[in-house]
């Protein structure tokens, strides 16, 4: 029998949480009860409940609690990462409100799901056990799966949600299967504990071949939620499928819980077997660069131009854990975060095109933008010059800063590979900025956009240039969180 002794205080350590689920409860009886005039008011308390929850995750910045007998734990990482949660996620929903009422989604559940999901990143980034990420791991999942198929007239979109449904569902079935084997050699479910284990000295050679052989599931639960190469099927097809505000969401938030999944189970758990999880990930990330790189030259639809576009950026990161040290942990969370801001701009720009009848989804809806919206078509040529890696773009620096720790590390090939395909991927971010600046389109292009969406993505652009002449700053912030 387990002796837990209920302490209040930790209650105050898990107040974004608390405040988090409480909000859900309200938001989701008063859509069900209110008018369909006051749909508005869903949309205006998702964002102050993510606002209210960034800060009270911000107030917890400093404070080092592992809580709940060992469940959930309080760091600097864990608590930046909700802050940047928080933001990422109320940028979205700026772009989201506009893109639904176009296409006439606008619905108090969409919010209510976007929030869940949310409130399953924050669960899987403070979680200290692997029962709490798995936990953690389904809320986001199933919010995600729902939010994909919410468009329920599309039949593409609900094909896309079956899609990474039934793989996703392999996939937790795998890293639950992972789990289970670490915790019937550990006997322990706490990180702490596994962590223990693992760095024990005396372990016999069996104990560390099942050890390996449950790491080997975690990685490939991991490179799933990620959308590393193999085991990236889903990313190029859901993408497309689903609506484009639901892609946008899908393809930014989700990927800090990811890490901070990663950090947790590969970092604080195993990594004493750091020798062996790190070689997996080099291979993971240089297939994942390559094929990225390439599959993406061949795309004329841009949300599936985008989907291997973020496989290639995967690479990168992966690249930046496998090295094995603080620096390149540091390095690959920065390159996450900044990987976010470039996408939530690229989409959002999508989104910006959007207007009743229409879906901006393939590359040749971009034709003489800069003719018609300059402002807008200069925001997507910052952005595409961030991703193809050009300075003094951020984009630029994030990838700077992991070669420079893979180099530091001794991978010099695998940098040297890195860097080749990534020359390779310019193409395709050059090829939508010739599509807009020398291509004539065929009618006048109309950013039809509200107010808050054009200040908002305007904003989301600048940073993407201003972050990028002063980087180390959050470059240093980025590995004092390990």
């Amino acid at each position: 029998m387990i002796d837990y002794q209920f302490n209040i205080a930790d209650l105050c350590f898990a107040l974004p949480e608390i405040f988090m689920l409480a909000a859900i409860v309200v938001i989701l009886l008063l859509d069900l009860y209110t008018a369909k005039r006051f749909q508005n008011l869903t949309y205006y308390l998702t964002q102050i409940t993510l606002f209210v929850t960034g800060y009270l995750a911000f107030t917890l910045i400093g404070e080092s609690q592992v809580i709940f007998d060992g469940t959930f734990v309080l760091d600097a990482m864990g608590s930046t990462f909700k802050v940047f949660t928080m933001g990422f996620a109320m940028v979205a929903l700026v772009y989201t409100r506009h893109y639904l009422k176009v296409h006439n989604l606008f619905r108090g559940e969409y919010f209510v799901l976007a929030l869940l999901s949310v409130l399953g990143m924050m669960v899987m980034i403070s979680a200290h056990s692997l029962l709490t990420i798995y936990l953690g791991l389904e809320i986001m999942s199933l919010s995600l799966y729902t939010l994909i198929a919410i468009a329920r007239d599309r039949a593409t979109a609900v094909e896309a949600a079956l899609k990474y449904f039934v793989l996703g569902a392999i996939a937790s079935g795998l890293l639950l299967y992972g789990m289970s084997m670490i915790y019937g050699i550990t006997g322990a479910l706490d990180i702490a504990q596994v962590a223990a284990f693992a760095t024990s000295a005396t372990l016999a050679s069996e104990q560390v071949l099942i050890l390996n052989f449950g790491l080997v599931f975690l990685v490939i639960g991991i490179a799933f939620k990620l959308g590393a190469v193999p085991f990236h099927m889903w990313v190029p097809d859901v993408y497309q499928g689903a609506p484009t505000s639901v892609t946008m969401f899908l393809s930014t938030v989700p990927k800090i819980a990811a890490a901070a999944m990663l950090v947790r189970l590969m970092i604080d758990g195993l990594g004493a077997m750091q020798a062996y999880w790190s070689d997996l990930f080099m291979v993971l990330a240089i297939l994942s660069i390559a094929l990225g790189s390439l599959v993406a030259l061949m795309q004329s639809n841009i949300k599936r131009l985008l989907a291997y576009s973020t496989i290639s950026h995967i690479g990168f990161i992966l690249l930046g854990f496998a090295t094995g040290v603080i620096e390149g942990y540091g390095a690959a969370a920065f390159y996450v975060l900044v990987y976010i801001l470039m996408s939530l701009a690229a989409f959002g720009s999508i989104i910006a095109l959007n207007k009743q009848g229409f879906e901006a989804e393939q590359v040749a809806d971009f034709r003489g933008l800069s003719k018609h919206s300059p402002w807008f078509a200069l925001i997507m040529l910052v952005v595409m010059l961030s991703m193809a890696g050009v300075p003094p773009f951020i984009g630029f620096f994030s990838k700077l800063f992991i070669l420079q720790q893979v180099v530091s590390a001794g991978y010099v090939y695998l940098a040297i590979i890195a860097v080749v395909f990534a020359v390779i991927s310019a193409y395709y971010y050059l090829q939508i900025i010739k599509t807009m600046y020398f291509d004539d389109a065929e009618g006048e292009i109309a950013v039809t956009a509200p107010i808050d969406m054009k200040v908002v993505l305007s904003i989301n652009g600048i940073l993407i240039l201003v972050i990028g002449l002063m980087p180390s700053y959050w470059m240093e912030l980025a590995i004092s969180l390990f």
